[in-house]
């Protein structure tokens, strides 16, 4: 008499249910093999930021909205104390892009290096006094106490010496010029200790928040030393070699900030959830952050914020001589990023 066949070939349900652990393991390994194959296929890029900068904190919400994966980008962050810092990461190899301006740009590329300028930024600071202070132009700041942030070479200062020399006036000897680090001078300029602070824009709010008024506008000055519109002074910069090696890449990093802009400009709820990480609490602090973050977004053409450059560094250049600008008297022809030739 014939044998029974044995049980697992009489039920073909049982047999396949035997099957399905090697059907899984198959579908995992070819799983992890595709993220394997995307994670190869990103991009690296290797950014360099000052940790309390706002390109930081932009870099957080493109992260948090997957921009950088949408764009096939694998981001590596490093988070320095200064901005020199990242200039050094740069310049020794150690990242592909930091934030820097195109004063210091011209004067790598009058040393021998090929650095390029991407506009990010037209923030500037602003004098900033007491609410019932009678300063409120330039020629008010003669044989005034003035509160300087960033030393004798900051760009602001430079531009507010040049906007005074034309009526005459050397503030550099005819002020009470007191340097120092942004958030003692804040401290100083609410205890009263000065009459005028020239500071950073980001403390210009701090200020503004606590009722102190925008005596002198920074933006107000480059109109009237002859720009034509508000100036990015401050951008991303890189090698220009490697940018060309990478441009895909660089492009698509560039549309994903745009995209980050774009929430920015319009997302409040966006802002409430960043405010720990920019370090301003109050509301109405916060509003006037947005506010003036937002307002110094550039939307020139690359034409016309080069043209201006090229004017407003003639001027500083005038006045921060060889220690400013080193032996390049005029903005170099290559300073700005073009991304297609003879653009």
């Amino acid at each position: 008499m014939p044998r029974d066949r044995p049980s697992q070939l009489r039920n073909p349900s049982t047999r396949a249910s035997r099957r399905a652990p090697l059907a899984l393991r198959v579908a995992l390994i070819v799983s992890a093999m595709l993220v394997a194959s995307n994670a190869v296929a990103a991009d690296r890029l290797r950014i360099a930021v000052q940790k309390t900068g706002t390109l930081a904190w932009e870099l957080e919400i493109l992260r948090a909205h997957e921009f950088d994966r949408r764009a096939d980008l694998a981001i590596e962050l490093t988070e320095l104390a200064s901005t020199d810092a990242g200039k050094v990461a740069l310049k020794g190899g150690a990242a592909d892009l930091i934030l820097s301006d195109w004063l210091w740009v011209t004067r790598e590329r009058s040393l021998g290096d090929d650095l390029v300028f991407y506009p990010y930024s037209s923030a500037l600071g602003a004098v900033m006094v007491p609410k019932d202070s009678p300063i409120a132009d330039v020629a008010d700041l003669e044989g005034r106490k003035l509160g300087v942030a960033g030393g004798p070479l900051d760009k602001s200062w430079l531009l507010l010496q040049a906007l005074a020399r034309r009526s005459g006036i050397d503030l550099a000897r005819e002020a009470q010029i007191a340097y120092g680090a942004p958030p003692l001078l804040t401290q100083k300029a609410l205890q009263g200790e000065t009459d005028a602070t020239l500071t950073f824009w980001n403390f210009c709010v701090e200020l503004e928040a606590k009722g102190m008024r925008r005596a002198i506008a920074m933006k107000d000055v480059v109109r009237r030393l002859g720009a034509a519109g508000p100036v990015a002074m401050v951008g991303y910069v890189f090698d220009g070699g490697w940018a060309a090696r990478h441009r895909a890449p660089l492009d698509r990093f560039f549309a994903a900030m745009h995209q980050v802009e774009n929430i920015v400009t319009d997302s409040a709820g966006e802002w409430q959830r960043l405010a720990p990480r920019i370090g301003v609490s109050d509301a109405g602090a916060l509003d006037i952050y947005r506010r003036r973050f937002v307002e110094d977004i550039p939307h020139r053409s690359r034409a016309d914020e080069e043209a201006d450059a090229r004017a407003l560094y003639r001027v500083m250049a005038e006045v921060g001589g060889a220690d400013l600008v080193g032996p390049a008297r005029d903005l170099d022809p290559g300073t700005f990023y073009r991304a297609e030739p003879g653009e």
